[in-house]
């Protein structure tokens, strides 16, 4: 359905938190802060209001605060089905006064299918994107869950999109769907692994592995939509206008209804989509690179030096990338030579308040990681937009594993912060949910005891749960707790 800027504005309950505020604003400072606005490796730290140990050992949250795990890997599901692993990226969007739905990637590859439960092993859908020999189906997706926001509950849940390959991230739309992202490039045609025949009735103590030289009969690395009404499988149409490449996250500006990607490769690029029609992005559209006016093909991620210091505006143009469909996998090689800026593996994003923010995993001169942000002009992508562009700064950049490491997800709380899921890349991993004050300070907000990343947080449209994902073995978590007294905690 079609839709314009002003419904669309209206619609996106998701972005009413603004983000730009001032530092007067910014009251949630009570744990393990660090300021990260002012000269890189300046640092304040008070710790004041630590995490409560969680005595079930998986997540520390503050004091009067509680989780409740709504969904695990293995639950039975409302369709037969069973819940996969790899709970990554999601969404949460309205359905009633009562009832939100969760739409959760599943970052699962054709080599996981045998991991997974039996009745994802041996799911044959004629719904799905792409299936082995077999006609087994490749095992991501996405599931959704209808949650009760009143009586805390899950009151139904289902695969609603199969046969894609490691849906990472993606973002919510204005019109209530969800942008579920391949981050895999895999071509028709390319060796997968075997499929694992199901158990028969005879086969009770072991699954066969079955060598069959199973080929990818679709190409992959594609954005796929899922609508918050679904319930059931949804037609998996790719949305080939928006590019074949290494998918991660995607935001949209609710004004413009033009969709912002982010790509995890250390030399990635940031996209945008200005669709034909707003709001119905199977019409196609216009695929393009971000570039630093003052600078062609300039570097963001600092790794060698500080070419991009913190909280400096670059003014910005767009450049159009042709073959969308990219079949050597090259867009971002495409648009490098052309002058796009390169980023350090941009992953997670969200809109705020007229500007959106996204993580750079590995940017920096530690290479722990940057935050992104970036303001769209007032013409953006319309004539007019070049005399008074857009503008993208450094937002933040961890100088210390002990103050940010690896942001993936992020979201923007109720109360005007960024909420990160960080996941880090060592043998033991200590990952936390780090806020970010508007002025820059960053703090732990919960910490996990499990050795997994935390992935998918976001919020109810009326700010009382906080729901996010634990990788693997997969978890959803309902936080809640008074969020205003959070705020309110004194340094």
């Amino acid at each position: 359905m079609q839709h314009d800027a002003a419904v669309m504005a209206n619609q996106m309950k998701f972005n009413r938190r603004q983000f730009l505020r001032t530092a007067t604003t910014a009251a949630f400072s009570g744990l393990m802060l660090n300021n990260l606005s002012a000269v890189a490796g300046e640092r304040t730290t008070t710790i004041k209001h630590p995490l409560i140990t969680d005595p079930n050992g998986l997540l520390d949250l503050p004091e009067g605060f509680t989780y409740q795990i709504i969904s695990q890997l293995g639950d039975a599901m409302s369709d037969g089905m069973h819940v996969p692993d790899a709970a990554d990226g999601m969404g949460c969007l309205p359905l009633d006064n009562d009832r939100v739905v969760l739409i959760r990637n599943h970052e699962l590859t054709p080599q996981a299918l045998s991991a997974q439960p039996d009745s994802i092993v041996s799911h044959r859908s004629p719904q799905a994107y792409d299936s082995f020999a077999d006609s087994t189906s490749l095992p991501g997706g996405t599931t959704s869950l209808i949650y009760h926001l009143g009586k805390g509950k899950v009151e139904s849940q289902f695969v609603s999109l199969s046969g894609t390959i490691r849906n990472c991230a993606g973002g919510i739309t204005p019109w209530n769907t969800w942008l579920t992202c391949e981050e895999d490039v895999t071509r028709s045609g390319d060796l997968l692994q075997p499929a694992i025949q199901a158990k028969t009735e005879t086969e009770t103590e072991t699954e066969t592995e079955t060598e069959t030289g199973d080929t990818a009969r679709q190409d992959h690395g594609y954005v796929f939509e899922v609508p918050a009404s679904a319930r059931g499988p949804v037609e998996p149409v790719p949305l080939k206008a928006m590019g074949r490449f290494n998918h991660e996250a995607a935001a949209v500006d609710p004004r413009t209804g033009i969709v912002y990607m982010t790509e995890d490769r250390g030399d990635s690029l940031f996209y945008r989509f200005i669709p034909h029609t707003a709001g119905k992005l199977t019409d196609g559209g216009r695929l393009q690179a971000l570039v630093l006016i003052e600078q062609n093909q300039f570097d963001t991620r600092n790794w060698q030096q500080t070419g991009m210091p913190l909280q400096r505006w670059y003014a910005t143009r767009w450049i159009d990338l042709d073959d969308p469909h990219a079949p050597a996998d090259d867009l971002r090689l495409r648009g490098y030579a052309s002058g796009a800026a390169v980023f350090a593996r941009g992953e997670g994003i969200h809109w705020g308040d007229n500007e959106l923010y996204f993580c750079c995993t590995n940017g920096g001169i530690k290479q722990l990681g940057q935050v992104m942000r970036y303001q769209p002009s007032a013409a953006e992508g319309q004539a007019g937009e070049e005399s008074a562009p857009g503008r993208i700064q450094l937002f933040a950049e961890s100088t210390s594993a002990a103050m940010y490491n690896y942001g993936d997800n992020l979201t923007v709380t109720p109360f005007g912060h960024l909420l990160v899921c960080e996941d880090q890349y060592t043998q033991v991993v200590n990952n936390q949910l780090r806020g970010i004050t508007p002025d820059g300070r960053i703090y732990s907000f919960a910490r996990l005891r499990a050795q997994t990343e935390l992935a998918g947080a976001c919020f109810s449209p009326d700010g009382s749960t906080l729901f996010v994902n634990i990788y693997s073995p997969a978890k959803t978590l309902a936080i809640t707790g008074d969020w205003s007294k959070i705020k309110a905690l004194a340094v």
